[in-house]
């Protein structure tokens, strides 16, 4: 799977609207700069179409090393969770390259991606 690093956007972002780099970068640079701010404030982010980020706490546990089995404490962490939102699980459906194992057909168009497309 191709990566599209911070760079080749900005770059793809300024030769598409014609504006210099540099004012490209500073603005890209400032918007990753405030969402780090407002998750790390526990504030919710929503883009519409697009997605909602939010700032959760996962609760501590005790889990097992896999090599000795012996039980591990893991302590309480801060994540960030994304929910997908309308637009974007549209796009991906519609250009999953994804087989559906009994019909064969690609994911976008079984009855179950349709609904999940509409839902």
């Amino acid at each position: 799977m191709p990566t599209v690093t911070k760079k080749e956007l900005i770059d793809s972002i300024a030769e598409s609207t014609g504006t210099k780099r540099v004012l490209v970068k500073n603005i890209v640079q400032s918007f990753l700069d405030l969402i780090v701010e407002e998750l790390s404030d526990g504030k919710r982010l929503e883009f519409r179409d697009f997605g909602v980020f939010e700032s959760r706490v996962r609760k501590a546990r005790v889990a097992q090393n896999p090599k000795t089995l012996d039980p591990v404490p893991v302590p309480p962490k801060r994540t960030v969770k994304f929910k997908i939102g309308r637009l974007l699980k549209q796009r991906l459906l519609e250009k999953s390259d994804v087989v559906d194992h009994v019909t064969g057909l690609p994911v976008e168009r079984t009855a179950g991606a349709r609904r999940m497309a509409d839902g």
